[in-house]
């Protein structure tokens, strides 16, 4: 009779303790519905303004440089060599166009010196681009890529394709940014904060077929491939 009873007791006890629990998970706190966001919608933005509306938005007035050509300070390449930004004001320069890029005026390697500008680099005076033919209606390329052939050709003027200044070189603005920039570069040169090497290595690494390299006789004829060897004799 006491076995049963301490039976049926801690089945009650079980029983009540199971109830309590599950009571509890479901139970809603009393501050829950008067709680608050941590976060409103206007702080998700970057402006700290609404969402929904740019009414009554207003953004950070961006002053560019107003120093003339010549007289501003450089400012320091983002890594090494990277093209640098444009210091002074450029009113009146840009857009640039076919026959009128006033950059060349002062930054031509003959007369930067003496216009006190960075000189462009040999690098803008390479051509790189390959001469490819049409032969008996068929393409003939003018270098083959498989067998990791480059065109490298010293022109005198600077290459077409880096005529149009502004595609990599930007004036700055004394702006607030949103978002703060903890890059810090590495310079490998001593100079390379200011100045650009990359014409003095732009050939480095390029014989990959050479003594020293490590592409082998099988790389170039694609053995080592999955996708097999390439079509076309090659």
């Amino acid at each position: 009779m006491k076995t049963i009873s301490k039976i049926t007791i801690g089945l009650a006890t079980t029983a009540l303790l199971m109830i309590g629990c599950g009571s509890g998970s479901n139970a809603t706190p009393a501050n829950e519905a008067t709680a608050k966001p941590k976060i409103s919608e206007e702080a998700l933005s970057y402006r700290n303004t609404s969402l929904y509306t740019e009414k009554g938005t207003t953004v950070p007035v961006a002053l560019y440089c107003t120093d003339a050509p010549g007289t501003s300070k450089k400012i320091k390449r983002a890594f090494q060599d990277a093209p640098p930004m444009i210091p002074h004001d450029t009113d009146g320069m840009l857009p640039i166009k076919k026959g009128n890029n006033q950059c060349l005026s002062c930054h031509m390697p003959d007369v930067a010196s003496s216009m006190g500008a960075t000189p462009i680099p040999q690098s803008h005076f390479l051509d790189m681009r390959p001469v490819n033919k049409i032969v008996d209606g068929k393409l003939v390329k003018g270098v083959d890529n498989l067998q990791n052939q480059v065109s490298i050709k010293k022109i005198s003027d600077v290459y077409p394709g880096r005529f149009n200044c502004s595609q990599c070189h930007a004036p700055q603005a004394n702006a607030k940014l949103v978002t703060e920039n903890k890059f810090q570069p590495q310079y490998i040169s001593k100079d390379g904060a200011y100045r650009s090497h990359w014409n003095e290595v732009v050939t480095d690494d390029l014989d990959t077929l050479g003594k020293d390299s490590s592409v082998t006789a099988k790389d170039v004829a694609n053995e080592n491939s999955p996708a097999g060897k390439p079509l076309f004799g090659h």
